[in-house]
């Protein structure tokens, strides 16, 4: 199990089309319209003291001890759910690497686009600029609408950027409806509500730790299994938005470090992937454990024994 500190975050809010997040074509940093949109959260972690005892990360030791975890009910602890508060909802940026090259952009329910210097821009002539190599910038979203890419929808803004070296779609989401894809993404919709809350907490926490250490200074990571799968609306249902809002705000973490939670389709992919690096969910042995009438904290304390439960929430 892989632990990232601090947990003190600076992340810039969405105002939409009317202060869009700029990059400089030039440069290599992000900038806001208004410094007003940056919110500072941090993750305050009201989980039982016990957890915060040691300073060694919770591990796993092999795979049969991982398998006893899973399998056996007294094996791990429970972590407590903490109570209701109200939360942020941060932006993430997700590079929509699976959808390169970038063939067609279109927009529909009021979305639209604009250049960086914030002149509005038809879709057809985005579509033009895709076609050639020179570097530039256009955002595209707005008015609750859908931004297709390649006829993949997704919500919230899609920044079109190249650097010199291609253009490259990024999807800036807040993070609540980014884990929601994921989770449908990740695992089939209809598998038990307990496994999609497991998946939508280790979800949450795996993004949180890329908004934390971002791949590059224009996203934050990408939305292949390299990371972790991401679909836009096609993977988003009225299932995976339920869990996604039953854990609202809860990731995994250990004695004041965020949780880099790892998964995997099955124990075998798991242990083989991830064994190294300590604890890893596996994806069917939670639908298994759920169907057996855990919880999904329960769940969670199968495979990452020793982490607590948090909310992130508005400093102060």
């Amino acid at each position: 199990m892989r632990l990232v500190r601090p947990l003190l975050l600076t992340l810039t809010a969405s105002a939409g089309l009317a202060a869009l997040v700029i990059w400089s074509t030039s440069g290599g940093r992000s900038n806001t319209a208004s410094q007003d949109t940056e919110a500072l959260i941090s993750a305050l972690f009201e989980a039982d003291d016990n957890h915060r005892g040691s300073d060694q990360a919770p591990s796993s030791a092999g795979k049969r001890q991982r398998e006893q975890r899973s399998t056996d009910p007294s094996a791990a602890a429970v972590p407590p759910v903490p109570a209701p508060t109200e939360t942020l909802n941060p932006q993430v940026r997700i590079a929509l690497l699976s959808q390169r090259p970038l063939r067609q952009v279109s927009t529909r329910n009021g979305a639209g686009c604009r250049h960086q210097g914030g002149i509005r821009v038809l879709p057809e002539v985005v579509n033009g600029m895709l076609a050639k190599t020179s570097p530039g910038l256009v955002s595209c979203g707005g008015n609750g609408g859908s931004v297709l890419v390649n006829g993949r929808a997704y919500e919230g803004t899609i920044h079109l950027l190249n650097r010199g070296q291609g253009w490259l779609a990024i999807n800036q989401i807040n993070l609540e409806s980014y884990v929601a894809s994921v989770v449908g993404a990740e695992m089939p919709s209809h598998w038990d509500h307990e496994a999609l809350k497991a998946q939508a907490v280790a979800a949450r926490s795996y993004g949180l730790v890329h908004m934390l250490r971002p791949a590059t200074s224009d996203w934050n990571l990408g939305d292949t299994t390299r990371w972790q799968a991401y679909a836009g609306r096609t993977s988003s249902t009225d299932s995976t938005i339920q869990a996604t809002e039953a854990t609202r705000g809860l990731v995994l973490s250990f004695k004041g470090g965020l949780v880099e939670s790892l998964y995997a389709a099955t124990q075998d992919i798991s242990d083989e992937a991830h064994g190294h690096l300590g604890a890893s969910m596996s994806q069917h042995g939670a639908q298994n454990l759920a169907l057996q009438g855990l919880r999904f904290n329960e769940i969670l304390g199968r495979y990452y024994a020793g982490a607590s439960l948090a909310r992130i929430k508005t400093d102060g």
